[in-house]
Formats: structure tokens, C-alpha cells, sequence
């Protein structure tokens, strides 16, 4: 008999939860998504009975976190059709403004990729290729710069260290002010 991998629950007052095993989970843990709903994480060794039983107990974090997460998916679906991305425009505005402030600021990059992420703004690969979200362009200029000069930054300091945070604010002053700011718009991810 084959092992159930996966079940949904309806849960009164909340709605539908997906119950899934998962072979990253180390705890049993909730999750809302965009788009996709509430996910209970199972690690192999725990039933999908406690899982669903871990599902109910946590019904008041669920409504609130569905909720808000509802209000985000419809600002996503609204800002999309009020403001459709031309991609060509987009990704050359982009480009053109990380080559400005990588010449400006002394930094070299390896290649660059423009995507529409779901979970990110940009990243910077240990070969310094530099990946930005297309919804950039959506972003105040100073949360633009902000987002392509923390990626640049990458491309010397590796990771998110006090040496790094020094860094961004020589080049932007309070980058968690800024960091903080970017956090604000982060139903253009969706």
C-alpha cells in the first residue's frame, strides 16, 4: 500500500489546509502562501492525524494570517492590472541602472538576469552574477538603487555580517531604514 504524501483538511471558519509530508521538515510546521493557501509541513515519523490535530489547535493564527494575506493578494491582483510590466522597458531600465551604480560606486558584476521572482527582490551568486526581480521597476527610485546596490555589495561581502551592513550604509546611509521601507512593498512579489 502506497504512502499518502499528501491530504487537504476543511477546517471550520478557516477553509481548506493542505496537509503535506515533507522530507525538509524537521517540526511540524504552518505556513501561508499567497495564492496557495495554508500548508501544514509533516516530517517523516509524524502522523498526518497530529499534523491535521496541529492544524486545528492553531485555527486563530490561521484566520489572522489568511486574512491578512487575502487584503495582499488583492493589492497584487490590482497594482498588475492597474500597472502591467513592459519587459523590455523594465529590463533595460533595470540594466542601465545597475551599470550606473556598479561604475559609479567601483563595483564589478559577472552576468546579469532579470526575472519575475516570487520571493525576492535580487541575489548575487558566489560568481557575482547578479539576479534582479523585473518588479523593480514598481519600486521608488531609492528602493530600486537601494535593492541593486545591496546586491552589488554582495559581490564583496558575502553575506549579511556587520562588514556588509557598514558597507550599504556608506552608500545609502540608514540601509535598514531602507531595508525596513522595501519590507512595505513586498505584495509586489506575489
Amino acid at each position: 500500500m502506497a504512502k499518502v504524501e499528501a491530504k487537504t483538511i476543511e477546517l471550520k471558519s478557516v477553509g481548506t489546509i493542505l496537509i503535506e509530508r515533507s522530507r525538509r521538515a524537521k517540526h511540524l510546521s504552518l505556513s501561508v502562501r499567497a495564492f496557495k493557501g495554508a500548508r501544514v509541513a509533516v516530517p517523516y515519523g509524524i502522523s498526518f492525524t497530529r499534523a491535521e490535530m496541529f492544524a486545528r489547535s492553531k485555527t486563530g493564527w490561521l484566520k489572522k494570517h489568511l486574512n491578512k494575506m487575502a487584503l495582499m493578494e488583492q493589492e497584487a491582483k490590482a497594482l498588475s492590472k492597474s500597472k502591467p510590466i513592459n519587459r523590455v522597458t523594465a529590463r533595460k531600465q533595470i540594466i542601465d541602472r545597475l551599470n550606473y551604480l556598479s561604475q559609479k560606486h567601483g563595483f564589478n558584476y559577472n552576468r546579469v538576469f532579470i526575472k519575475n521572482q516570487k520571493t525576492r527582490w535580487g541575489s548575487c551568486s558566489g560568481k557575482n552574477n547578479i539576479n534582479l526581480n523585473i518588479t523593480l521597476v514598481r519600486l521608488p527610485d531609492e528602493l530600486l538603487d537601494y535593492t541593486i546596490l545591496h546586491e552589488l555589495v554582495h559581490t564583496r561581502v558575502k553575506n549579511h555580517s556587520r562588514q556588509f551592513w557598514d558597507q550599504m550604509d556608506k552608500l545609502v546611509g540608514d540601509s535598514k531604514k531602507l531595508d525596513s521601507k522595501l519590507s512595505e512593498y513586498r505584495v509586489l512579489l506575489i
